[in-house]
């Protein structure tokens, strides 16, 4: 039985508010069905974001070394292109258009002259400033119809996906 409807997963109980179904029906491969939500929801979000940044002439690639800066600034260049799953290469030359835009530097280390570490820059700050205030902007347009609590929730559950996961990923590189 194909369901296509927000109450996709929840089972009605008799007088009170659904609940949701802790065993997918025998005609429904759960699993596929919450991968493929996740990945659509992950997917439509950045593509989305892509578009509230595309005004400030930012590409995916350079919002999200931006974004991971102002997070942890003074990367090593090697240590960020590992966060970021990219290779040192392609790092590279993002971070060459990145620092002659001038939103970032490579500083040498103070104890390894070898190592570079990227900072933002002014330039850099403003432009996080600004996504972040159009990141807020899409974050409510998306949560449009929940309440606080239901957001407060969907965190909380969110939350223990990706510590599930992260468990499950520290458990297979342990194997």
């Amino acid at each position: 039985m194909k369901r296509d409807s927000p109450q996709e997963g929840l089972r009605p109980t008799k007088g009170r508010a659904t609940k949701p179904s802790t065993k997918p029906d025998d005609s429904e491969n759960w699993d596929s069905r919450l991968g493929f939500l996740m990945h659509d929801v992950s997917r439509l979000r950045r593509s989305v974001f892509d578009e509230f940044m595309k005004p400030m002439g930012m590409t995916r690639s350079q919002w999200w070394i931006l974004a991971h800066l102002s997070r942890h600034d003074g990367m090593i260049q090697s240590d960020l292109a590992n966060v970021l799953d990219i290779g040192k290469a392609a790092l590279g030359g993002l971070i060459d258009r990145l620092e002659a835009s001038e939103f970032i530097a490579r500083r040498a280390d103070d104890s390894d002259r070898r190592v570079k570490r990227i900072f933002l820059n002014l330039k850099g700050t403003q432009i996080i400033a600004d996504m972040r205030l159009r990141s807020h902007e899409m974050s409510e347009r998306i949560l449009e119809g929940l309440d606080n609590t239901s957001r407060l929730a969907l965190v909380e559950m969110l939350t223990l996906v990706k510590h599930n996961l992260l468990t499950i990923k520290g458990d297979a590189s342990a194997a």
